[in-house]
């Protein structure tokens, strides 16, 4: 008679037979660094979580190097907005300077990565440039995060990571990209983005100056089909990774863009996602460490590559410790 408990008798035995496993390189850190900070600021609704300073940014992406994540996800925080998101495409902006300190301290270590989209740029907080009805223009924004996809390759990235949810973003970036001479800049395409109410926090991370809401490009929470039609378009288009945000409430459409892939997939552990998981480790309602490990082993079964998480340094820290 079959007995399966047998397997999990101790710790050395359920670590032998564990099917699934977390490595620091497929560990995405995102971090967000903002214009004219002098030291990193505190994030509340992301507990252990700040906006670098450019002094900063440059220590914490040596640091996620020397534990060995797979990358840095780069988000930057303007000082000043303007209705079409200049700051996104100035070479001497926020984020493209952040991009040139980033691959200095990377030294080749890790891949840095950019965010391609208007949202942190534009005094309305959308995602793209709006027209006269005050509705995103799908082809002016493309255009901009073509110019904006130039200018962080410019800079150095190794990836950029358009997550605008724009139709037909990623072929007009790959084709900006080849354009300039930089057909070796992968593209990590946000490709099933959900209109999430788990983004609260991320917007205080980055100022953001949205009032309403993105439901008529991001999509509904309802959906599953449409994601992997999204998915399937981005791979037409070339894009070399795709993704799906959040990750724990969308582990099915995660296992199902996963199963059809031919590229690797990635998923989006987010902000709200880690502070639900800080408030309740903070009122004691659940045990943190296991919290967390438990969650990225749910996204890695459900078929992600790669998880972009703010616990990826502590992770990584503490497999380095066990072994």
């Amino acid at each position: 008679m079959e007995r399966p408990r047998r397997l999990r008798t101790s710790p050395a035995m359920r670590a032998l037979v564990s099917e699934t496993r977390i490595h620091p390189r497929d560990l995405v850190l995102p971090l967000f660094v903002k214009e004219g900070a002098t030291e990193p600021i505190a994030i509340a609704s992301m507990p252990g979580v700040v906006q670098h300073s450019e002094e900063s940014l440059a220590t914490a992406v040596r640091e996620a190097a020397e534990l060995g994540l797979g990358g840095v996800m780069l988000f930057g925080v303007p000082a000043t907005r303007d209705a079409v998101g200049s700051g996104a495409v100035d070479p001497e902006g926020i984020l493209n300077r952040a991009i040139r300190i980033a691959k200095d301290a990377a030294a080749g270590r890790t891949v840095v990565m950019a965010d391609v989209c208007l949202d942190e740029f534009t005094d309305h907080g959308h995602c793209g440039v709006l027209d006269a009805a005050g509705e995103v223009d799908n082809d002016a924004t493309n255009a901009l995060y073509r110019t904006m996809a130039v200018a962080q390759a410019q800079a150095g990235v190794d990836v950029v990571a358009p997550s605008g949810m724009m139709d037909g973003q990623v072929a007009e970036i790959r084709e900006a990209l080849d354009e300039a001479g930089f057909t070796g800049v992968a593209i990590l395409a946000y490709s099933a983005k959900y209109a999430s109410a788990f983004f609260g926090p991320f917007r205080e991370a980055v100022d953001s100056q949205l009032k309403g809401d993105r439901r008529t490009y991001q999509m509904d929470p309802a959906n599953a089909r449409e994601g992997l039609r999204e998915a399937d378009l981005d791979l037409l288009e070339g894009a070399d990774m795709i993704m799906v945000k959040p990750a724990m409430s969308y582990l099915d459409v995660l296992r199902q863009v996963a199963d059809r892939s031919s590229v690797p997939v990635a998923a989006y552990q987010v902000s709200g996602e880690y502070a639900m998981i800080e408030a309740a480790a903070a009122n004691g309602w659940i045990d943190r460490e296991a919290a967390i490990m438990e969650s990225l082993i749910g996204i890695k079964r459900a078929g992600a590559d790669v998880i972009l998480t703010y616990f990826a340094a502590e992770v990584a820290s503490k497999v380095a410790q066990q072994k």
